[in-house]
């Protein structure tokens, strides 16, 4: 156990400061501080002894300079236990100092300020913050350092325990948190200034610890899920929950994935996932439960259990029609008043607000862990039709929508990925096979909407004839397709003799 006879606060965030300093001076501990702190705690009548008292020094360049001196930083880094270094103190006049409570300069929320400049961005760095910081948490076994107000009421149940003394496990526990504390500033700071390097030579990975989950993928396999500060625009991690059971880990998992292809359209759209595939689609000009209607007929019986998204505000004929299946999550950018409602008597079903819906913007990195490292790229934003015609008939109006909303749902679909599409609706999905042509018969097999007319979106590029042959035999009359294998010629001509229209976009969609 070590006792606390003399504390430094210096806090940018005075949650909780009052209460605590209060605690300290009620067991005698002096306390040292500065610059807002200082006048807050003499404002409250609370004895403070200025940092510039110690030093002798006075603060400078506005503020910049006022902990960084030999007095304080000597003070907090001393090990007392050894005669050499208490003699130092004796000799410079430097008092011992066993508690230090600091918070930094809010540099995260600062640039997430659209208007901020790099001027701003630049004075939000803290220094004088981390210096103190890293130096108690470097000598934890004597002293105690707190850097978050959540902390406060057990600091002073800890003192209360150990009658002013901090004990062994609780000083390494805030140690650590508070290396992690400057590692997560450090770690911002490097991603503003570094922002316009696409792969730097240090990937650093700041996630804020949002709430541990009941189970992983699977119930032996533990979870929690983080949250990427200064995250902007729609997203599942900050999503606002209105109703149902806490979210697991796979909930989360779809609903990021639904998400994602909701936001492909810009017309109102329903999309319904079920373990990670777009099972259903649809989207109409201005009916919101229409779209929902089209989804969910995509494939009925895949629905059952799935997660559904909706790029509108949700309103109470899309809730009513909603309730009528049982799904595991709803979510939308918001919900009406009468609609969330509708939905909250269901008890189980999890209601996600995500908040104002855009277009996925280009931009931006997505990563996969590996043993031993990690894989980053950047996000396919690609989805746009921009190809070639290739064969002789070009496709109608009709088929060019039917290809470009195909298109854009395959990109979603788990590779070999075979999408079959009208022009407003998924038709059958094909997900995850380890043959083109057994995406393609997947997706006739799956499909409980007429084929005949229908558009095929793939992937990649068929690499035999074989696949579009199936397709075409079950009734689609387009194919909208990467191109690039060595036999385009031969699928392309296998697309001419059955009178089926095609684009290669050059462009390809793999999702592993």
């Amino acid at each position: 156990m070590t006792h606390i006879r003399r504390a430094i606060l210096s806090v940018h965030d005075k949650s909780g400061l009052e209460e605590l300093a209060r605690a300290l001076a009620d067991r005698d501990i002096q306390i040292l501080s500065s610059g807002g702190t200082a006048a807050r705690l003499a404002a409250a009548g609370i004895p403070v002894t200025p940092v510039g008292e110690v030093t002798g020094f006075p603060e400078i360049l506005d503020g910049r300079v006022k902990t960084l001196h030999p007095r304080i930083a000597g003070g907090v880094l001393a090990r007392t236990e050894l005669d050499t270094h208490v003699e130092q103190l004796r000799e410079h006049g430097i008092p011992a100092i066993d508690l230090v409570v600091v918070n930094l300069y809010p540099f995260e929320k600062t640039i997430a300020d659209p208007d901020c400049g790099l001027e701003l961005a630049l004075e939000n760095i803290d220094i004088g913050g981390p210096t103190l910081i890293r130096s108690a948490a470097k000598n934890h076994p004597r002293v105690t350092v707190v850097v978050d107000p959540e902390d406060y009421d057990t600091l002073r149940a800890e003192l209360d325990a150990g009658d002013g003394a901090s004990g062994t496990d609780f000083r390494a526990r805030m140690a650590a948190k508070a290396f992690r504390h400057t590692a997560a500033y450090d770690a911002a700071i490097a991603g503003y200034l570094g922002r316009a390097e696409t792969f730097p030579e240090r990937l650093v990975l700041s996630m804020r610890h949002a709430q541990e989950l009941r189970y992983g993928e699977n119930p032996h396999q533990r979870a929690a899920l983080y949250t990427e500060p200064g995250h902007r625009g729609p997203g599942v991690a900050h999503a606002h929950q209105l109703g149902g059971k806490p979210m697991s880990y796979n909930n989360l998992a779809d609903a990021d994935s639904a998400l994602a292809v909701v936001r492909e359209f810009d017309d109102p759209a329903a999309v319904v996932v079920k373990h990670g595939n777009p099972c259903g689609a649809a989207r109409h000009h201005s009916d919101l439960t229409a779209a929902f209607a089209g989804a969910r007929e995509t494939d009925p019986l895949s629905a059952f259990g799935g997660i559904v998204a909706l790029n509108r505000t949700l309103d109470l004929p899309t809730a009513e029609a909603i309730a009528a299946t049982f799904f595991e999550v709803v979510l939308a950018p918001g919900f009406e008043p009468d609609a969330l409602a509708r939905l909250q008597r269901k008890k189980a079903l999890r209601l996600l607000e995500v908040g104002e819906m855009d277009r996925e913007p280009t931009g931006g990195s997505d990563l996969k862990r590996i043993r031993g490292g990690y894989l980053i790229t950047d996000w396919d934003s690609a989805a746009e039709v921009d190809g070639e015609v290739v064969t002789r008939r070009a496709p109608t109006d009709d088929e060019r929508a039917a290809m470009a909303f195909g298109w854009r749902l395959a990109k979603h679909v788990r590779s070999n990925a075979i999408v079959l599409a009208s022009r407003d609706q998924a038709v059958g999905v094909g997900a995850g096979q380890m043959s083109r042509v057994d995406a393609v018969r997947l997706a006739v097999d799956k499909a409980q909407l007429p084929v005949s007319g229908s558009a095929m979106a793939s992937d990649a590029f068929f690499p035999f004839r074989d696949g579009l042959d199936a397709a075409v035999d079950a009734g689609v009359t387009a194919v909208i397709q990467p191109g690039g294998s060595v036999r385009d010629a031969e699928v392309i001509a296998a697309a001419d003799e059955r009178g089926v229209a095609m684009i290669f976009t050059g462009v390809r969609h793999f999702k592993h």
